[in-house]
């Protein structure tokens, strides 16, 4: 069943600028598989941030990409790197390492990553104001973080933005608006964006639960159902996959 704000994005999915600087055509997107279909990844220390950056550099340089871009819904090893993915939130209560199971452990993406150099432009892709913001700064963590909140057909909902630079959190203030097309942050560098490579997580959240300044990013395969309702497809806004499967179309 296609919720609410699904369908209402879809309505609106010919207004949205982009969120970053990207041109069909002129600018190529590399698919970033970070499943354990991946073998490369079994060659790598991934909570080694300059091996996995390094990995992401060369990923991109040898297929002439400007961007990665992936992960929406995906079963991810990446969160092996760090202990805070051992933990999961049920009905508020926090489950410790002790209590984790295969389904338990917290390994689905829920938003959309945009993989690139640091400092790169992250636009705003419709108005809206600063719900929250925050420096979530242990490791593998979203460091700098912003969620803005937004209305369309009198729907609430928040996008949010992390692994951004620490020094677009200065200027903000909860309930300062910011228009469609404005500059919002740019990409953090590992030592302020929760030690990743360079890259944008960009996700879409109709209700925080609550929360300020953090949303998960990661959910387990037991909390899927909950978090896939509240979190639609972040490509409803950015409109950019359909370019990565023409890419895979013509190799």
């Amino acid at each position: 069943m296609i919720s609410e704000i699904a369908l209402v994005l879809e309505r609106h999915k010919t207004n949205f600028h982009p969120v970053v600087a990207f041109e069909p055509g002129k600018h190529k997107l590399l698919p970033l598989d970070f499943t354990e279909h991946n073998a490369d990844l079994r060659q790598i220390d991934l909570s080694d941030t300059s091996q996995f950056s390094s990995y992401v550099e060369k990923e991109l340089k040898s297929s002439h990409s400007t961007y990665g871009i992936g992960g929406y819904r995906e079963n991810r090893v990446l969160y092996k790197r760090s202990n805070l993915f051992d933990t999961v939130s049920v009905e508020g209560r926090t489950i410790p390492p002790a209590g984790i199971s295969p389904t338990t452990g917290r390994s689905i993406h829920l938003g959309i990553d945009i993989w690139g150099p640091a400092g790169t432009e992250v636009f705003m892709p419709l108005g809206g104001m600063v719900h929250s913001f925050a420096y979530n700064s242990n490791f593998g963590d979203y460091g700098a973080t912003i969620i803005m909140q937004h209305q369309l057909d009198t729907i609430s909902f928040h996008t949010l933005y992390g692994h951004v630079s620490l020094a677009d959190l200065a200027p903000l203030s909860e309930g300062r608006y910011f228009t469609r097309g404005e500059v919002i942050a740019h990409f953090g560098a590992p030592n302020e964006n929760g030690d990743w490579p360079p890259h944008l997580h960009f996700q879409v959240i109709q209700d925080m639960d609550l929360k300020a300044g953090d949303y998960p990013g990661v959910c387990s395969l037991d909390e899927t159902a909950h978090y896939f309702a509240n979190c639609p497809n972040p490509d409803l806004i950015l409109k950019m996959m359909k370019y990565v499967k023409a890419e895979k179309v013509k190799a």
